[in-house]
């Protein structure tokens, strides 16, 4: 059976021989990442319920908040998940050594990355939120809201650097407790911050992002600890020498990491166009999309922690040679996040307005989030092929293609047919939905076309020889 790690700490992946071993061994892996996944996920989650308990306003203004800034957060953390592959594959191909100093060189990137976003988000968010058809509270307070949140964007992203270090080498427990520990804190300062408690100022929304950015340096610090101090982690010592910056790490970092920063992007960016787009509504329509959307990405959480499983694995397999193993493990995977999707489809179903009435008290949102979450019905499936496909692709260190097909079925085939269907026919703002439905498909049978041609290619090399 694949152990994760041997019982005395180190940190070596063991080959597999039945299918049976590989469930088990890609569940130990999965199943934390999946609650850390949801754990993260739920800071949002947590942000945009308290405040829409507080004011429909102020639920609004949250939501276009997290909808502006997810994508940009997912999309540029997503090149700092080139992390995960090459210390995998290092790991694989015995090159423990080389570990620390590509970490280092992606903590240096991660804090330029950062500095990058809150210098261009002073220049611009204002400009942007002026361009949408909001009502003066609704800008404001999403405004205020990611001005607070920006206080912690650079620990989130060295936080993820440190957390590809650390699920890299099967270690996704850790990253569990990290969440399992932060969230708790993240709820208690929301509730002190939002409703002014215990003396503390009361922010309303705007307290929201206040709350986050304190989780994320505390998350960050925390990890910063695990990593100096305990095994395996401390066997790397990744903050005992200091390295000089890296043009040609760097690259190799870049090189793998911007076609899955902007295929990320792409596939999140559209949700915040259509934001955009649906200005034009009033303020219940915005809130119940919003929401709806909210509990969609909530669902993605599955398939997106098969995918981030299958990085890892699959990377493992590749360094090491064994494309056999990583083509069962790809296809398990997918295999899993199918089963997964049919079973949130049926809760969807038949539960959508208890779901609609978690984010909101009045009836009118709670009727329009209920519409709405029929039409994320159809993002389940798609959803489960398409990310776990992706998660493989990263491990075979093949990510250009992923970019292209995120780029086209987004924003050449679904965005167009979206306004259009949203413009000319009858279905108003959900014609948005529909064009979201069929980009998500595209992007699915095209990824799933690449994977299939990549393992056909591999399948006929030797055991060692390295693509």
């Amino acid at each position: 059976m694949l152990s994760i790690f041997k019982e005395d700490g180190e940190n070596k992946l063991k080959q597999t021989f039945s299918k049976k071993q590989k469930l088990t061994s890609l569940f130990s892996i999965l199943i934390p990442i999946l609650i850390t996944q949801l754990g993260l996920f739920s800071m949002s989650f947590f942000d945009i319920t308290m405040s829409g308990n507080y004011s429909p306003s102020d639920l609004a203004g949250v939501a276009i908040g997290s909808s502006l800034w997810i994508p940009i957060f997912t999309g540029l953390s997503g090149i700092l998940l080139a992390i995960t592959p090459i210390v995998a594959q290092l790991i694989g191909s015995k090159k423990e050594e080389k570990v620390a100093f590509s970490i280092i060189q992606g903590l240096y990137l991660a804090i330029i990355i950062a500095c990058l976003v809150i210098i261009l988000g002073a220049f611009t968010l204002k400009p942007i939120l002026n361009a949408m058809s909001l009502e003066t509270s609704v800008r404001d307070l999403a405004y205020y809201y990611l001005v607070a949140l920006s206080f912690g964007i650079i620990p989130l992203f060295a936080y993820s650097v440190l957390r590809s270090f650390i699920d890299a080498l099967g270690k996704t427990r850790v990253t569990m407790v990290i969440t399992l520990i932060s969230l708790p804190i993240n709820v208690a300062l929301n509730y002190l911050f939002i409703y002014g408690k215990f003396g503390f100022p009361e922010l309303g929304g705007v307290g929201a992002g206040v709350a986050t950015a304190i989780t994320y340096w505390l998350i960050m610090i925390l990890a910063i600890f695990i990593i100096c101090t305990n095994r395996p982690f401390s066997t790397f010592a990744v903050f005992q020498t200091f390295y000089k910056v890296s043009i040609s790490k760097w690259k190799e970092i870049l090189k793998l990491g911007v076609p899955v920063g902007l295929s990320i992007f792409f596939e999140t960016s559209i949700f915040a166009a259509v934001t955009l787009l649906m200005s034009s509504f009033d303020t219940n329509t915005i809130a119940s999309h919003q929401a709806a959307l909210n509990f969609a990405s909530f669902l993605y959480m599955l398939p997106l922690s098969i995918s981030m499983a299958l990085t890892i694995i699959v990377g493992f397999e590749v360094g090491a040679g064994r494309y056999r193993d990583a083509l069962e493990y790809s296809w398990i995977g997918v295999g899993i996040a199918i089963i997964l999707a049919g079973f949130c489809g049926l809760i969807l179903l038949f539960f959508r307005s208890n779901i609609a009435a978690i984010y909101t008290a009045d009836p009118e949102v709670i009727k329009l989030t209920s519409q709405f979450l029929i039409y994320a019905l159809f993002f389940l499936l798609s959803d489960a092929l398409q990310a776990p496909i992706q998660g493989a692709l990263r491990g075979y260190r093949d990510v250009n293609i992923s970019f292209w097909v995120s780029l086209i079925s987004y924003w050449v085939v679904g965005l167009p047919l979206g306004y259009i269907m949203a413009t000319y026919t009858g279905f108003g703002a959900f014609g948005y939905w529909i064009g979201l439905i069929v980009a998500l498909a595209a992007g699915a049978f095209c990824l799933s076309w690449r994977l299939i041609r990549v393992q056909k290619r591999l399948e006929h090399i030797p055991l060692q020889k390295k693509a």
